[in-house]
């Protein structure tokens, strides 16, 4: 039996899932701009979004760090996303940021299917994470990630414009959002441009710790 579509993020209390973009932001990684002020505020904003996931066990032993870290619901709800999860679809920007930043090891471990209008052969890493590019529209990229998932989930890993345009074609069952105490003021939004006539959205689980809460939603047709 095919798994669910989801979508997991984190979010700032004012709606943003990242900072207002920096100039130039398939640079934003680029060696040279590690002093550019532009580049530092974005970075310090987003890690302050994150930040809820640094000190997890979880997040550790994902990425090779070493042992230790912290245990609880926040670890928990991060164990799960991850070990749900059978293929991931993602959009061209995210993966042109990715590609820089990202580990040798990147942390999917799992296919992923990149929705672009590139050309490029599959890009094997160590670790389990393939990546495919798909040219064909979302669709498409989501067919070949379910096959590839099994009996498990498809993950939209983002970015925004990603998620959005799978929620709006009714492609999303369920999603989660992990708020966190901050405010942007501005950068992108989750859910500007949502098609609220179609998507009608039903609590499903609340969890709290003592930094974030947690909240799942299921995905109904309005």
């Amino acid at each position: 039996m095919a798994g669910k579509v989801f979508f997991s993020v984190s979010l700032s209390l004012d709606g943003f899932i990242a900072p207002e973009p920096v100039p130039v932001e398939e640079e934003l990684f680029a060696p040279e701009r590690r002093d550019d002020p532009d580049v530092r505020r974005w970075m310090a904003q987003w890690m302050e979004l994150q930040q809820w996931l640094f000190p997890l066990r979880f997040f550790r032993e994902n990425l090779k760090l070493g042992e230790g870290g912290e245990e609880g619901p926040d670890n928990d709800v991060a164990r799960e996303t991850f070990e749900r999860t059978g293929a991931s679809v993602m959009g061209k920007r995210m993966f042109d940021l990715g590609e820089q930043s990202w580990p040798e090891e990147a942390p999917f471990h799992t296919p992923v299917f990149v929705v672009t209008h590139t050309k490029r052969d599959p890009w094997e890493r160590p670790g389990g994470t393939t990546f495919h590019f798909v040219n064909d529209g979302i669709e498409h990229a989501l067919d070949q990630a379910r096959a590839a998932a099994g009996d498990r989930d498809v993950r939209i890993a983002g970015g925004g414009a990603t998620i959005l345009e799978h929620l709006n074609a009714g492609l999303v069952d369920e999603f989660s959002i992990t708020l966190s105490p901050v405010f942007f003021g501005s950068g992108t939004r989750l859910f500007d441009g949502v098609d609220a006539s179609k998507v009608a959205l039903e609590l499903v689980r609340s969890v709290p710790s003592s930094r974030v809460t947690h909240l799942t939603y299921a995905v109904r047709p309005r």
